[in-house]
């Protein structure tokens, strides 16, 4: 989408203010909870504009109903993505809408290092994932998810190893929003691959030893992971539930390449 395209310090993929924020995206939803299963933008302070017959969940508790003083600052009076589904794996947004993992499909094609996501979290499980690329054209999945445990390393379908991250959402009790600018730093996840698959195959050996029957033939092989410089990244995908304000890259980390964009900064009403 991008690889042929000079590539700015900074690329908005996506701003829920924008005039077609969902143009980059393509969306998919669980048609058999029309009303409990939804991507749709609303003001994130009143919750209004849902789509009709939709039921918006209420954020958690600590955000709001409290006295009126601890709630302010902790909303945003703008126009959000709603991003919910009680069946976390059937409701995303992705750019690009469609990828596959060939050689000749590079997908986004973006060589920024840093990736940020500014999201609210509703206080159910959420999850996000993206496609990299080492410079031997080796793909992998990263999915960072707030329910998850422990980093695991497996096959998805044989397209591409995925690696499974553990997410946690910063918490504190005076936030100034309830909002949070989720950064990663997309080249660190390179050796990852290695070091959890290592660690795995090494458990699955001490089982065998110990005469269980865990099976190591999901965990990948050294030579299908990636492991060379970072080369690009190929795709995005934002799954349930949370709000969503912006997602962009950036070549440097943040606040070392210049002061941010004041339109990216979050203000909280």
């Amino acid at each position: 989408m991008f690889s042929g395209s000079v590539q700015p310090n900074i690329v908005s993929l996506f701003s829920s203010t924008g005039s077609q924020p969902l143009s980059l995206f393509g969306v998919q939803v669980d048609t058999a909870l029309p009303s409990d299963s939804f991507v749709h933008l609303l003001n994130d302070s009143t919750s209004l504009r849902a789509p009709s017959g939709a039921s918006p969940i209420a954020p958690p508790k600590a955000y709001h109903d409290e006295d009126t003083e601890a709630c302010i600052g902790k909303q945003l009076r703008q126009t959000v993505l709603h991003i919910q589904s009680p069946t976390l794996r059937t409701t995303f947004i992705q750019c690009p809408p469609s990828f596959l993992f060939r050689t000749d499909d590079k997908g986004l094609g973006l060589k920024h290092a840093w990736l940020q996501i500014q999201v609210r979290d509703l206080g159910r499980e959420w999850s996000f994932e993206v496609g990299i690329v080492d410079k031997a054209g080796k793909h992998g999945v990263v999915r960072c998810s707030t329910f998850q445990k422990n980093p695991t390393l497996n096959y998805n379908h044989n397209l591409a190893p995925v690696l499974h991250l553990p997410l946690k959402f910063p918490s504190s009790s005076n936030a100034l929003t309830a909002w949070s600018t989720v950064t990663v730093h997309l080249p660190s996840f390179i050796p990852q691959f290695a070091f959890v698959s290592r660690d795995q195959r090494s458990r699955t050996d001490a089982s065998d030893e110990d005469g269980s029957t865990e099976n190591a033939s999901s965990i990948p092989s050294p030579q299908f992971l990636p492991g060379g410089a970072y080369a690009h990244l190929t795709y995005v995908k934002i799954y349930a539930t949370c709000r969503l304000r912006r997602i962009w890259l950036s070549g440097s980390a943040p606040g070392a390449g210049g002061p941010t964009p004041w339109e990216f900064e979050l203000y909280g009403d």
